[in-house]
């Protein structure tokens, strides 16, 4: 059972009694001398002196030390110091908006429905499906992430590789001249000249005594977790930024076509304008004033051309491509149809869907597990070594009689004074720890934030569109109107232009509306997690 220790500065009773637990069972078990330890961290404990005591053991060492080591390694998964991590409760509210208003005109929203991983098929686009699925599979940052979820998964497996012996061999051969007239020859043969050949095999172990190194993995395994949620929001972003540029861009093509739209109406009617003018039933000031007006127009063509070009680059980069390979797909509003049913998750459920929550809360776990690693780094580390092998004066006499040698030492050491350095790393885990968890809360605000304003924006989004529908066939029958009526002769400059104009702002903003609600809808899957925990297993390892 895990002891856990919250503070640095009332902890040190219990972690003095777990050491004095791990002394006497290993006092016990390998019947070595008495330890004691001190109630001071700064004197923790005081190693037998006696030569009585070594003497006492004698040829019992070989056996004994082994049985230390035994008796260390079983204490390696009875105990681990500092805080064990709990994930932090769901927030405490039934909605995301006040009154639980949080119904959509035009679409039924349904609590609790399930999120599909290719939500992006809800807008049913044969294209758009396909540029995403071309981002997926190019797009550099999403390569970038899996990359940084593979470094950081094998940086945990290479560190728990720290619990067991690190076992080594080493094969050393030498040939050496002894002066015979001043020193005596090493081989029994007395010879001056001789050839030595030695091969042995090392161990060296580390018992995790308090917990520090399974600490370490567990802060290890939190970051690899951690980078597969950054991971996750990265995909759920590129996903949604591709479905947004193509939007935008069926956004751009709408509003050219208005303007496009308009310009021949314009150009119409400065023909009838002129023909007027040359038959006099019309001043020259009123042809001037319309070909201004259709200037006007034009001037807003090569903007939005510009916007339109610089749109499809950025499909093009998004997708893994060159700006110049461009993308062969073009997007009107038309491709595009609207979701008849929204899905909105639960509160509770929120903080576990959305990757940029569960990253902030392993970030948390990565944190809170590095408070037992400094804090064992303030107990005694021990070291286990030994060493056996074989060395003769021929190849052929290793591992004869004689030749044989072995060696097994230990080495508790404990720090005794360091000015408090390891105390403040300790105090500085612990504040990390805090302001992770401050960082976390912040996290779930945010996106509790964002669920709450796509919500609010798809309700006015609803009365936006309706309302620009309504305002765009006004406009549409006023300039019908306004053309018979300039064909007759019978309106002035002041109306023709006020009609032309109503009818360019409410054809930019339908346009405008309509794209801004399909976008909304997507920012709602966006804010909602994207479904990611809905992967299937070969789409999980397509993607990886």
């Amino acid at each position: 059972m895990p002891l856990e220790f919250r503070r640095a500065g009332n902890t040190w009773d219990d972690g003095r009694t777990a050491y004095q637990s791990a002394c006497r069972i290993a006092r016990e078990v390998a019947g070595l001398g008495t330890f004691e330890l001190e109630a001071r961290h700064d004197v923790p404990h005081k190693l037998p002196t006696s030569h009585d005591g070594y003497a006492r053991l004698g040829r019992a060492r070989a056996v004994r030390w082994p049985l230390c080591a035994v008796a260390l390694t079983m204490l390696t998964g009875c105990l681990m110091v500092g805080p064990d991590f709990q994930s932090p409760p769901p927030p405490g509210v039934a909605g995301f908006l006040p009154n639980s208003r949080e119904s959509v005109a035009g679409a039924a929203v349904i609590r609790g429905a399930q999120i599909s991983a290719r939500w992006w098929d809800v807008f049913r686009s044969r294209n758009l499906n396909r540029l995403i699925q071309d981002g997926i599979e190019n797009n550099p940052d999403l390569q970038a992430a899996e990359a940084a979820v593979r470094a950081a998964q094998a940086n945990a497996f290479s560190l728990r590789g720290t619990l067991l012996p690190v076992i080594s061999a080493t094969f050393d051969a030498s040939r050496q001249m002894t002066p015979t007239a001043t020193l005596t020859s090493n081989v029994p043969s007395g010879a001056d000249t001789y050839s030595l050949h030695t091969p042995q095999v090392t161990v060296a172990f580390v018992p995790d005594v308090f917990g520090g190194t399974r600490r370490a993995i567990e802060s290890a395994d939190a970051v690899a977790e951690q980078q597969s949620y950054q991971r996750e929001a990265i995909y759920l972003t590129l996903a949604s930024n591709i479905a947004l540029a193509a939007i935008q861009e069926a956004s751009l093509r709408g509003q050219i076509a208005a303007t496009r739209r308009l310009i021949d109406i314009q150009t119409q009617l400065l023909d009838i304008l002129r023909r007027q003018n040359d038959r006099g039933q019309i001043a020259l000031p009123d042809v001037v004033a319309q070909e201004t007006a259709a200037a006007q127009a034009r001037l807003l063509l090569p903007p939005l051309e510009r916007q339109l070009a610089q749109q499809r680059n950025l499909l093009a980069t998004l997708t893994g491509r060159f700006a110049g390979e461009g993308v062969s797909a073009a997007f009107e509003l038309t491709s595009f149809r609207l979701p008849k049913k929204l899905p909105l998750s639960l509160p509770a459920d929120l903080v576990r869907q959305r990757p940029d929550i569960r990253a902030a809360e392993a970030n948390l776990h990565a944190l809170n597990a590095q408070i037992g690693v400094a804090f064992a780094n303030r107990l005694p580390q021990i070291k286990l070594t030994g060493n056996a092998g074989s060395s003769a004066d021929a190849i052929a006499r290793l591992f004869s009689p004689g030749t044989m040698f072995w060696t097994l030492a230990g080495n508790a050491a404990q720090t005794v004074f360091d000015a408090g350095s390891l105390f403040y790393k300790q105090k500085a885990a612990e504040e990390a720890a805090a302001q992770a968890a401050a960082q976390y809360r912040a996290t779930v605000l945010v996106a509790f934030q964002n669920v709450a304003d796509v919500l609010r924006a798809l309700q006015a989004d609803a009365r936006t569109v309706s309302a620009a529908l309504a305002a765009e066939e006004s406009a549409n029958r006023s300039i019908d109107l306004v053309r018979r009526q300039v064909e007759q002769g019978q309106v002035s400059s002041p109306v023709l232009l006020n009609a032309q104009q109503a009818y360019l702002q409410t054809s930019l903003a339908r346009v405008q509306a309509q794209a801004a609600r399909l976008a909304d809808t997507v920012a709602l899957y966006q804010a909602l997690g994207g479904g990611w925990w809905n992967r299937s297993p070969s789409a999980e390892i397509a993607i990886q």
